[in-house]
């Protein structure tokens, strides 16, 4: 990938900033409080995180981006699937942080290998994409991720963490330095989770640091 430089990066910034709608706008702002509330272990991430997905599955309609718009698809999907974990039914407790088990963690594992082949195939075979490679590993990441996240497990945070940090430069050479910076954010965020996560079932089971 060809990147551009730093003098180019900060004016194409600027001039899409200017640009950039309200719906946008409002896709990123629910977004990011859809993180900060993931962080804090509460659940209104998750109708945050719904309002987000539609405005960016909207976005990328009307762009004619459908991969993307699928993706999202997924992400909702997966909300609804976690809220409803969340909640659970009134006979039972909710769904508790815990570390992932082997089992999970090889479903997860399973998730971005199958998730990427399937991805590259179809980028490869099917669209104009000059990046079939990066956006495969970014997306089947943050499918194993969201899953995780679903279950309340506290690994959500590194799958979802490794597909930031590939997907930072990815969207600089996509020249999306906006969209690069709300990751740079939730990259942050995630590694603050994965700690705050880490405290929290630490106290739930009594456990020392």
């Amino acid at each position: 990938m060809a990147f551009v430089d730093i003098k180019d990066w900060f004016v194409l910034f600027l001039t899409q900033l200017k640009e950039t709608g309200i719906v946008e706008w409002f896709a990123v702002l629910f977004g990011i409080a859809e993180v900060l509330l993931a962080k804090r272990n509460n659940i209104w991430l998750y109708p945050t995180g719904i309002v987000s997905i539609m405005l960016s599955m909207y976005l990328f309609f009307h762009v004619h981006l459908y991969a993307e718009a699928l993706l999202n698809l997924y992400y909702l999907l997966m909300s609804i699937y976690g809220w409803y974990l969340w909640v659970n039914k009134k006979s039972k407790p909710t769904v508790k942080i815990s570390w992932t088990t082997e089992k999970e963690l090889n479903i997860a594992i399973a998730i971005s290998i199958i998730g990427f082949f399937f991805l590259y195939f179809i980028l490869s075979r099917f669209t104009r994409s000059d990046v079939p490679v990066e956006d495969a590993i970014v997306a089947s990441l943050a499918w194993a991720g969201m899953w995780l996240l679903a279950k309340r497990k506290i690994e959500n945070w590194i799958f979802l963490n490794i597909s930031n940090i590939i997907a930072i430069p990815l969207l600089i050479h996509k020249k999306l330095p906006l969209m690069a910076l709300l990751t740079l954010f939730l990259f942050t965020v995630a590694v603050f989770g994965f700690f705050d996560w880490k405290k929290a079932y630490q106290k739930e089971n009594k456990l020392q640091p």
